[in-house]
């Protein structure tokens, strides 16, 4: 599995409409909308890197609206959350 976090510059006039084509594509997990120096930022897992780069460059950046991405391959996933579930008593 590969994850690429996707920082994203979009018409600021159609930030939700952006978010919610996004957040449709095939392989995008979520996106949030964020303050800062980028409008939203895409989470992507797909299985293999040829699939980042069909989701991000075929799809992705065809949105209308998506003025310019940044896109991070992540190596290694550190997750307070997964931790807690991995010691879990079964609570």
């Amino acid at each position: 599995m590969v994850t690429a976090i996707v920082l994203l510059k979009a018409d600021v006039a159609r930030i939700p409409e952006v978010a919610e084509e996004i957040a449709a594509l095939d392989g995008v997990s979520e996106v949030y909308s964020v303050t800062g120096n980028v409008d939203l930022i895409a989470i992507v897992r797909v299985r293999d890197h040829e699939r980042v780069a069909t989701v991000v460059a075929d799809h992705l950046n065809k949105v209308p609206g998506v003025v310019g991405t940044d896109t991070h391959i992540a190596f290694r996933t550190y997750s307070s959350h997964d931790l807690e579930a991995a010691f879990s008593l079964g609570e």
